[in-house]
């Protein structure tokens, strides 16, 4: 498996059955989706930001960041969809291929490859 994190473009459509990515741009070469593998959805590592002790009661260190509790609770509804998907370019080349969109930027990234 090889690991990336660029991002893409992605045209959204119908893959058997399902609204998915059905097409995606990267390294200026067109893949179009054939099989969706698998979907799950990922959160951000909200036991690992700052200020999580206090949203539970523990005692918080030093001061709090700007915006408060709000930019806190924001930061752990930070969220990717992931789809593994089957994909083919060029009536040749066919690859198994991990593709999210995240949330909080509105963005789409390749993350990996499969061999």
């Amino acid at each position: 498996m090889r690991r990336y994190d660029e991002e893409i473009d992605v045209r959204r459509g119908l893959v058997a059955g399902q609204e998915a990515p059905a097409q995606f741009l990267w390294r200026g070469r067109l893949w179009v989706v054939r099989d969706i593998i698998a979907h799950w959805v990922e959160t951000g590592a909200w036991w690992d930001q700052p200020g999580v002790g206090a949203l539970f009661g523990a005692a918080d260190e030093g001061e709090p960041e700007a915006g408060g509790a709000r930019t806190r609770c924001a930061d752990l509804l930070d969220e990717r969809e992931l789809w593994r998907v089957e994909a083919i370019r060029a009536r040749a080349d066919t690859g198994v291929f991990d593709v999210s969109f995240g949330w909080a930027l509105g963005q789409w990234r390749l993350v990996c490859c499969v061999d």
